[in-house]
């Protein structure tokens, strides 16, 4: 017995049973957990903070801070082709300078990224994790600035 684990080549010769990681899968936006992510590694209910944040979640921070402003200077584009602002509490800082405007909302955009980015990896409901609500802002900045841009036109 022991020759024939000290042999060690008789199961080396096998085909590699692993396949290829696709250029885009269900895993890197966590949709799909697969066996990496387990009870046994990951307790949903205890908080699990990191100092470095993966790629693909800084390139939705960054794009949904990006739209934010696209979305504070499409704003005052519908206003001054005589639009109205709807949320009450962008119209008072409106009212008070343009700049008090756009320094509210990126502020508080900028708040709330931060505190979804701290809780990234949280669960809230059922498998849905704190970063899909990061994805969905995402999804919905992009609506609201092509919703802009048919207004504009």
């Amino acid at each position: 017995m022991m020759d024939q684990l000290a042999g060690g080549n008789f199961n080396r010769i096998s085909k590699d049973r692993r396949s290829n990681i696709p250029f885009f899968c269900l895993y890197h936006i966590g949709i799909k957990s697969g066996r990496r992510v387990g009870e046994r590694r990951l307790k949903w209910n205890k908080l699990n903070y990191v100092d470095r944040y993966p790629g693909h979640l800084m390139l939705c921070i960054i794009a949904i801070l990006m739209l934010s402003s696209l979305d504070a200077h499409l704003t005052l584009n519908i206003l001054s082709r005589g639009g109205e602002e709807l949320n009450w509490f962008m119209l008072a800082a409106m009212n008070e300078s343009i700049e008090k405007f756009i320094g509210v909302k990126l502020a508080l955009t900028g708040l709330a990224i931060v505190l979804l980015t701290i809780h990234h990896d949280m669960q809230y409901w059922w498998r849905l994790r704190v970063r899909h609500m990061l994805y969905l802002t995402l999804t919905g900045y992009v609506g609201l600035i092509g919703y802009e841009i048919i207004l504009l036109s």
